[in-house]
Parts: structure tokens; sequence; C-alpha cells
């Protein structure tokens, strides 16, 4: 197998137009990760240079079952940009998306610099400013989301959009890991889960995710966003939804897919 970086950022970036595209096993091997993350920063770079503006990371693949059905034994990343962000209460025109699907998470917004690499649970909690329920849209521009690790950490970790409550709280006395979640679809529970969830508690995603991106020398910085990924199943979404997630203690956040 030869490896084009540059071509299979370009068949991604294209796709966000032209539609989905085929898995890449052409160009990337199901747990290459240095030649996926290799693509998701040459488009990473291509976005910024567009004036595009990264406000955070996302992690995702925090669920052990989800690694071991791709078959990896790490989390994922991707990269938030400004434009990414729909308001809480807010619509999101369907026309931005290709097969969609949203999930409720844990985020957390940082009061401070977060370098590395040995960040731990502790120090990541030291640094956080306010946690926030979070609706996380993630989409695929991978056909069906017939996707390996390599195919999804290569497309930004299938990131598209996400939601923050409004409010924040501070991290003092919250119960990240015990904190149930309930999200529903037009008043209807379609999902449910635990702050748990995200490898074992929201803070050591944030922790792993400080530690990996300060050994590729881009530190998490102050005023960063973080998802710490999903609580409980993602869902597809169909135009009209109207997403509401809880996570009980910490809040609540909602956005419209489209109109009523």
């Amino acid at each position: 197998m030869t490896s084009d970086y540059e071509a299979l950022a370009r068949r991604l970036r294209d796709a966000y137009t032209g539609g989905t595209v085929p898995p890449l096993r052409d160009g990337l091997e199901p747990t290459d990760a240095a030649g996926a993350y290799a693509v998701q920063t040459i488009n990473t770079r291509f976005w910024e240079a567009q004036g595009r503006r990264i406000v955070g990371r996302k992690a995702g693949l925090t669920a052990k079952a989800v690694q071991v059905q791709l078959g990896v034994d790490q989390p994922d990343f991707g990269v938030l940009f400004d434009d990414m962000r729909v308001a809480d209460g807010g619509t999101l025109d369907p026309a931005k998306c290709i097969q969609p699907k949203a999930e409720a998470e844990i985020a957390f917004v940082l009061g401070a610099d977060l370098p590395g690499p040995h960040v731990s649970a502790e120090d990541a909690a030291a640094v956080v400013s306010t946690v926030h329920a979070a609706i996380e849209i993630v989409d695929s521009r991978i056909a069906d989301w017939k996707i390996t690790f390599a195919d999804t950490v290569a497309d930004n970790g299938s990131s598209a959009f996400f939601v923050l409550a409004g409010e924040g709280l501070p991290l003092a006395g919250l119960d990240l890991e015990g904190a149930g979640m309930t999200m529903t679809f037009n008043g209807e529970t379609v999902s449910t889960g635990v702050g748990a969830a995200a490898l074992g508690n929201p803070l050591n995603a944030a922790a792993w995710l400080a530690s990996t991106l300060a050994t590729r020398g881009e530190p998490l910085r102050k005023g960063d966003v973080l998802l710490a990924g999903a609580l409980g199943p993602m869902v597809a979404l169909k135009p009209g939804d109207v997403v509401r997630t809880e996570i009980a203690g910490i809040g609540a956040c909602s956005f419209t897919y489209g109109a009523n």
C-alpha cells in the first residue's frame, strides 16, 4: 500500500460538498494512527489557512466497547473550529450535514493553559474553569459510517458541530462519574448513560487529550473547549428533530435540527 496523505486529505475535504466517499483502505491501514493523524493535520492546516479558528478539541472512542469494535486500545481526537458551535437552543441547518448523529457529552472550558506531556486527571481538574452539558453532532464523510479507526481519525474524529449549555458550573463538588445523562428527541428518550462512560471519568479523557496533544507540540490553552466523549449511544438525526440533553447536577442544552 502506498499512501498519498495530501490526496486522502483532499478526498475528505471534497466530501463535505460532494458527498460521502468509500473507506480510505487504499491509503490507510485500519489501525494506522500516524498516517491518519497526518491526514487530519493536513486538513486542519488547510482550514486554518481558510480563516477557521481552532477553539478546542474533542475526545472520541472513549468507551471501551467502541475501542474493541474498531480494534484499538486508545481514544482518538479531533479539532473543534469556531464555526462548528451551535448556540444552545439554536438551529442546525440539515444542508450542512451528510449523515449526522447526536451524542451527549460533558464538556470543559479551560481557565488556564494545560501543558504536558504528563497530565493527570488532577492536573486537568485544576485548570477547568467551567463544566457544561454538551451535545456533539458527529458526522462521517465515509459512506454508511463504515469506518475503521484510521477512517475516523483522518476525518477529524468524525466531527461536525457541537452545542454547549449556555451556563457552565465550577467543577468543585460535581459528581462527574456518577452524573446520569438523558438525551431526548422531540421529548422521547433516545439515549441514556453516565459520566463514567468517558474513560471512567471525563477528567481522565481531558488528561489523555492534554498529554497526547502536548507530545505533538499542540498543548491545550486557556479558553479551549474540551468535549470529553460520549456518555451513551449516538442517535441518527432527521430534519425537524428537537434534541435535548440533560446531565444530572450539571445542566442541560438543546438544539433543533432544521425546521419543525
